[in-house]
C-alpha cells in the first residue's frame, strides 16, 4: 500500500468529517462513503453504488478507521497541554471536565481566536499521523504473513 501524502491527507480530512475511507489496493485510488452510525439519518440510496462495490469486493479494500470517542477526548485534552494562555487552557481543561465535554470544548475553542486555527492544525496532524500508522501497521501485517 503506498500513498501519495495527499491522499492521506484526503483520507485525514473525511474521517475527520465522519466518513468512512477504503484505500483501492488494485487502482490505489480512495473510495470515501458516509457513515451512517454518524450521519443517522442520512440518504443511504444515495451511497447504494459506492457500498455495493465496497461491499461486493472487500479483499480489493482496506479500511481506514477513525479516532474512537476515547481518541478524540485524549486527543482534545493533548491539545489543551500545548495552549500557552493560562486562561484558555483553564477554560478548556474545564470544558472538559463537565457533562457534554465535546460539546463544551468546541464552544470554548470556536470561541478562542487564534487557537481555534491552531486546534484545526492540531488535529489535522494527529490524523495525518493516525493514518500512516495504520499503512506501517498494514505493511508489518503483510510482511508477517
Amino acid at each position: 500500500m503506498k500513498l501519495a501524502d495527499q491522499q492521506i491527507m484526503e483520507i485525514a480530512d473525511n474521517l475527520d468529517c465522519g466518513m468512512r475511507c477504503f484505500y483501492n489496493f488494485k487502482s490505489g485510488e480512495i473510495k470515501t462513503v458516509i457513515n451512517f452510525d454518524s450521519w443517522v439519518g442520512a440518504d443511504e440510496e444515495l451511497w447504494e453504488e459506492e457500498n455495493k462495490e465496497i461491499d461486493e469486493n472487500q479483499t480489493d479494500y482496506y479500511e481506514f478507521e477513525g479516532m474512537s470517542s476515547h481518541d478524540s477526548f485524549s486527543l482534545m485534552a493533548d491539545f489543551v497541554e500545548t495552549v500557552d494562555d493560562q486562561r484558555l487552557q483553564d477554560r478548556l481543561a474545564n470544558s472538559l471536565n463537565k457533562s457534554k465535554p465535546f460539546r463544551n470544548f468546541k464552544w470554548q475553542i470556536d470561541n478562542s481566536g487564534e487557537y481555534r486555527q491552531k486546534w484545526f492544525d492540531y488535529k489535522k496532524i494527529r490524523y495525518i499521523e493516525l493514518i500512516k500508522e495504520q499503512i506501517n501497521n498494514y505493511k508489518r501485517e503483510k510482511m508477517n504473513e
